[in-house]
């Protein structure tokens, strides 16, 4: 069972992965036909009422096959020319030469055999309106057997289509029963398997772009704590989260760190923190800083002194699900010399983005390449989503898995994993749960990699990687 947001993903994924949504709606309208003809049999008088999306795309190709076999007739809400997508379109020219004829309104929906509900699919938000009300009440009053392709036109809000059937796709989706579908086929569209393992641009869909009305700082406030005895980390994080769309990026170091990082990129938001090293005594400040936060950012180049693993201790015990943190770097030192990380800082959430040997530190072994499964044993005992970096990515939230495949070996260079964290940063700012931000900062970061690597090949820099992270943005949103 797959929620509809990532129903979308699965549509973008699979055109990036190879499959175009023709050959999907292709194979969705085949497949609502067959089962229709199954049910139903043929020589039957057939309606397929069609909305304004790709749902209705999905019912013009079923409406096609039907025609071989059936008098079929289309009924259209808002009339074929306002059909939203290209594809759709296409299959409207492809099946209006083949159909019986055409209903123009809802009270003439009565003497068919079946109706096909292709009105609304997994888009919908709020209520339904007219005149998708006026079609939904005469077909549930037709006394008409109803197929509904994909779901129920309206499941979930007030008003909504009560099947016999529904031909779902690939998988059954959020809040489907047979109380609200009536018998549920699922039939395989063909969504290839590495759309489902593999991110892609589809991650996007959780990606939340500001409205008109935005102000500063709805699209994030982000804290980065880290630095000290090193200076460049915090701030690669910082440009991560800048160049990933937040609003406001806020660095807390020593003043070597922050006087760097207001020359280097004057937008930043610096609290300087007196000494060479994160400290126990910096903890109050800290945790107040981090209250008006949006996500908080612990590690980069910090170090591991004896002080400041204790500082990460307690600011980790103290924001519990105050704000949503990512964990890198020597944050991961510190958090592997807790002996139940759960249990130490609960209601911590967030991401943690360790390397091969942090990785090992963290479960406690050296030895081979983590496996999937590994990676979501961590998950589960830390709490948090992992995001293992790698030749492939793997990002768990110990129930779901994916995999990353974007990104080239250039990126070994120092300080890109400072970025990814910020990058990651800036999505949990953005409000995405911390497996979508997980996921979506594997794909944004390495896509910038592979920008960057086909302009500066085996000398590319960590700011190479910051510098295209717009143009990963540009392409996809």
């Amino acid at each position: 069972m797959i929620p509809f947001e990532e129903v979308k993903v699965l549509d973008i994924n699979s055109e990036y992965h190879g499959v175009p949504p023709e050959t999907l709606m292709e194979n969705a309208g085949r497949s609502v036909a067959r089962a229709v003809e199954e049910r139903f049999g043929r020589s039957k008088r057939i309606c397929v009422v069609c909305g304004t999306g790709n749902n209705a795309g999905d019912g013009l190709v079923a409406a096609r096959y039907l025609s071989e076999n059936n008098r079929v007739f289309l009924a259209f809400l808002k009339g074929p020319g306002r059909l939203r997508t290209s594809v759709a379109r296409r299959n409207f020219y492809r099946a209006k030469g083949r159909v019986a004829g055409f209903v123009s309104g809802p009270e003439e929906l009565a003497g068919f055999d079946v109706i096909i509900d292709a009105m609304l699919g997994i888009g919908i938000s709020g209520e339904v309106r007219s005149p998708y009300t006026e079609w939904i009440d005469a077909i549930n009053s037709s006394n008409t057997p109803v197929v509904s392709v994909d779901v129920p036109s309206g499941l979930g809000a007030g008003t909504a289509v009560a099947p016999s059937l529904t031909v779902t796709f690939h998988d059954i989706k959020y809040g489907m029963t047979p109380e609200n579908c009536g018998e549920i086929v699922v039939a395989d569209i063909g969504i290839p398997e590495d759309a489902v393992k593999y991110t892609g641009p589809g991650e996007f869909v959780y990606y939340r772009k500001p409205g008109s009305d935005a102000h500063k700082g709805d699209s994030g406030r982000v804290l980065v704590i880290g630095g000290g005895p090193y200076t460049g980390a915090p701030i690669l994080s910082g440009m991560g989260a800048y160049r990933t769309g937040a609003d406001l990026v806020y660095i807390a170091s020593t003043q070597n760190v922050t006087e760097a990082a207001v020359r280097i990129m004057p937008e930043f938001i610096t609290h300087t923190l007196p000494g060479k090293h994160i400290a126990p005594s910096h903890v109050p400040e800290l945790l107040n800083l981090a209250g008006g936060m949006d996500a908080v950012i612990i590690g980069p180049g910090m170090g591991r002194s004896e002080e400041t693993v204790m500082a990460v201790h307690h600011l980790l015990r103290e924001l519990g699900g105050s704000v949503p943190v990512v964990i890198d770097a020597d944050g991961l030192y510190a958090l592997s010399l807790m002996k139940d990380p759960a249990a130490e800082a609960p209601g911590l959430r967030g991401i943690i983005t360790p390397h091969r040997g942090e990785f090992g530190r963290l479960q406690s072994y050296e030895g081979d390449v983590p496996s999937a499964d590994g990676v979501a044993a961590l998950a589960r005992k830390t709490g948090m989503t992992v995001l293992l970096k790698g030749k492939e990515d793997i990002v768990s939230d110990g129930e779901r898995t994916k995999f990353n495949g974007t990104g080239n070996p250039a990126m070994t260079v120092g300080g890109t994993g400072d970025v990814l964290a910020g990058i990651a940063g800036a999505l949990l700012a953005r409000g995405l749960a911390p497996f979508d931000a997980a996921r979506l900062a594997a794909f944004i970061s390495g896509s910038a990699g592979d920008i960057a690597f086909s302009a500066k090949s085996y000398g590319l820099t960590a700011t190479d990687v910051v510098e295209s992270i717009p143009s990963v943005l540009k392409e996809y949103l």
